[in-house]
């Protein structure tokens, strides 16, 4: 038990240990479902092809929600919000979750480092010296700048990740407001660096895969897309932990209705940026852009367009903004759980028709599905087992914060 020395109100310390054993083993249990993922690439297509899109696609669906937390923390930093604190520390354990996916993401760097063209056609040299186009780009896309990349975004985000949690656990020691000062003058430029490295990761990894289309927006929408996954995460995390006892009198109604208002903003926000994106492609009418949609409108990827317009945007849209689902622990984990898999369908969506353009079959098929869904379920239960680990014996909530009272007082209006 601690007392903040800005509120006189007695702050259990609680940890993620108190969980016991389970939640690890769960998550390591999932993660044996990857090389499962793995041997039915074989199975379903003779060949490891299949596997290496629904890998790409996993990681990044997996790194988009900490990269959604990421955010979030420096946000709150920057805008010296208060009644964030007691969801704060969650936060900033979800952005450590990049720690793991790095190394998850180095075989994609590896094996494109090495001239395998399954993912990226533009690491075969041959390719592209017979496509102007590629040749064009090669200053850029070649394997060797694309390495150093990879090491520059995700030295980035470990560091800031690593940096705004080590300041607050070292302030729940001291007690000292100077860190959270410092943490507000360090996220401005923090944003910054995030911004640029998030729009060029999600460029090369995913936009990349078919190296002729391109989209000057493809960046936010990536990001777009991790803050609804982040917001679904947390919704989930936290209805969870308070039925285990844990945050259950810090984190109140309260905070789970702004969790919920955010959810719900963010899943409008991404929706303003898909159809900006294809409105700006469906005018302008030029076959190096309208090609990404024809793409997403033929094998059976039509349906998965209409799942993200209707599924996506439409229902929960017309469903989700009353108030009382946001402030119903229950209806607000059911929501957070719909729109977690619908960006799970968004992320698949991006990535699994680009198939086509490397001369396989894109069409959507049981194999392609089940491939996903297990190679997901094995990547997601490293990435859980990693946070849970770098979580540690560490406080789920700032306990000495100089705003901790106004986030435990907190009121929606």
């Amino acid at each position: 038990m601690q007392t903040s020395p800005h509120t006189d109100k007695k702050i259990p310390v609680q940890t993620l240990a108190e969980l016991g054993s389970l939640p690890m083993k769960v998550a390591l249990g999932c993660s044996a479902l990857l090389p499962v993922s793995f041997l039915l690439g074989f199975v379903f297509t003779n060949g490891w092809d299949l596997f290496a899109f629904s890998y790409l696609q996993s990681t990044f669906f997996c790194l988009s929600i900490s990269l959604g937390a990421l955010f979030f923390v420096m946000i709150q930093q920057l805008t010296r919000a208060g009644w964030s604190v007691v969801l704060r520390r969650l936060s900033e354990f979800i952005s450590l979750g990049v720690i793991p996916l790095s190394v998850l993401v180095l075989p994609i760097v590896l094996i494109t480092l090495m001239g395998n063209d399954t993912l990226y056609e533009w690491a075969n040299t041959e390719t592209v010296a017979e496509d102007h186009l590629l040749h064009a780009k090669s200053p850029y896309l070649n394997t060797g700048f694309f390495a150093l990349r990879y090491l520059i975004y995700f030295g980035s985000w470990i560091f800031l990740a690593r940096y705004f949690l080590g300041k607050s656990v070292a302030q729940d020691a001291t007690g000292d407001p100077e860190l959270t000062l410092l943490m507000e003058r360090r996220s401005g430029p923090a944003i910054l660096l995030y911004a640029f490295t998030l729009s060029f990761a999600a460029i090369d990894f995913i936009m990349s895969l078919n190296a002729h289309w391109f989209s000057t927006i493809f960046g936010i929408y990536y990001f777009a897309a991790g803050l609804v996954g982040f917001f679904s995460f947390l919704a989930i995390s936290l209805v969870f932990l308070r039925s285990k006892g844990l945050l259950q009198e810090p984190v109140t109604v309260e905070h789970l209705h702004d969790v919920g208002k955010l959810l719900f903003a963010f899943n409008c926000f991404w929706a303003y940026i898909a159809i900006s994106q294809y409105l700006l492609i469906w005018y302008a009418n030029i076959p190096e852009e309208t090609v990404f949609f024809l793409d997403r409108q033929s094998n059976g990827w039509g349906v998965v367009s209409l799942i993200l317009v209707i599924g996506h945007f439409a229902i929960p849209f017309v469903f989700f903004m009353s108030r009382w689902m946001k402030r119903n622990p229950k209806a607000l984990c059911f929501w957070a759980v719909y729109l977690l898999i619908m960006n799970w369908v968004d992320i698949f969506w991006l990535v699994m028709p680009n198939m086509a353009s490397h001369g396989e079959s894109s069409a959507i098929s049981f194999g392609m599905i089940l491939i996903n869904v297990c190679c997901t379920i094995g990547v997601g239960g490293i990435f859980v087992a990693g946070i849970l680990k770098f979580a540690g014996e560490k406080s789920l909530m700032p306990v000495r914060d100089p705003r901790l009272e106004e986030s435990l007082e907190f009121h929606n209006i």
